[in-house]
């Protein structure tokens, strides 16, 4: 059996890009196959045994994947065959690896049969309409997949918090939205998989932190994301109201914990190859998730009330 990497590992990869660092490597395009004979001569064996256990690290990381990645292959055949349609939504925290686990799940996936869908404000018009129409319209089509970076759930978390829609939108939104979704699995062609990111305040920080120094991430900086830190409390509120009333017994969350990267993702795959049966699954593989890094979003909402008893506030 392969070793799991341990927590933490993921990040391992960054000390390649320190020791180079160090050693007084501006890696620039320019460099070439020189560059890393130089760079061999000038590393110390304490040097090397970084380098050799970050590149292992991550070769284990995507090793590990590879066997459910060749599962959900299979998975999107059979949806194809048969005509069913899967919809995920990954909601939860910002900086909480949505997107990172998004692209694992679909890196190997036949592109033409699942969409990745990530919506912007809403324009003035779609404003005047019903805000669950702008998801609708990307839904899948038989034999499809769709996997919404942030959903219709804005509406329960970033939009009130941030003060973006009104409270009378949020009251009603929370009122009709799981006759909404009871609707949207009636057809019983159609399966719909709710994943909340949690990451702890910490590790947010180090993640925001991160994408601000470096050029290719600070992209990802949104006006939501600034004051995430802030609005911690705020945001662990809509948390409790979203799994006390939108976790249901057809249309569950599932809170993925999400400070190992890895482990989510991986937790996040058999989480998806569990929601729908298909032919060919595989016998060898291991499909039961990490009971510490999957949690139903009921026992999560009991674990918040008893914090809030114990302690008079949410903690985490």
């Amino acid at each position: 059996m392969t070793p799991k990497p341990e927590h933490g590992k993921e990040k391992k990869p960054q000390s390649i890009r320190r020791v180079a660092t160090r050693r007084g490597a501006d890696i620039t395009p320019q460099f070439g196959p020189e560059y890393i004979e130089k760079l061999k001569l000038e590393l110390r064996s304490k040097d090397r045994e970084k380098i050799i256990d970050a590149a292992l690290s991550k070769f284990v990381a995507a090793e590990q994947l590879k066997p459910y990645q060749a599962e959900l292959i299979r998975l999107q055949a059979h949806l194809e065959r048969t005509g069913r349609k899967l919809i995920i939504l990954f909601d939860g925290r910002d900086a909480s690896g949505k997107g990172g686990t998004i692209r694992r799940v679909t890196r190997y996936m036949n592109e033409k049969h699942y969409r990745v869908v990530a919506l912007g404000k809403p324009s003035d018009e779609q404003r005047t309409e019903l805000h669950m129409k702008r998801y609708i319209e990307h839904f899948p089509h038989a034999g499809e997949i769709t996997l919404f970076d942030r959903s219709w759930y804005n509406r329960a978390m970033v939009e009130p918090v941030m003060g973006f829609c009104t409270d009378r939108q949020y009251r009603q939104f929370m009122a009709r939205v799981n006759e909404y979704e009871e609707s949207f699995i009636a057809d019983g062609k159609t399966t719909l998989l709710k994943l909340y990111f949690s990451v702890t305040k910490k590790e947010q920080e180090k993640r925001f932190d991160r994408r601000k120094n470096d050029p290719l991430r600070h992209w990802k900086l949104s006006e939501v994301d600034l004051q995430a830190q802030e609005l911690w409390g705020e945001f662990t509120e809509a948390k409790y109201k979203l799994l006390k009333r939108t976790h249901t017994a057809h249309n569950p969350w599932h809170v993925i914990r999400s400070d190992d990267k890895h482990l989510a993702r991986i937790n996040t795959m058999k989480l998806i190859l569990s929601a729908v049966k298909y032919r060919g699954r595989s016998r060898k593989l291991d499909f039961a998730v990490d009971p510490k890094i999957v949690i139903a979003g009921d026992k999560e909402r009991k674990r918040m009330d008893r914090e809030r008893r114990k302690h008079g506030a949410f903690r985490s």
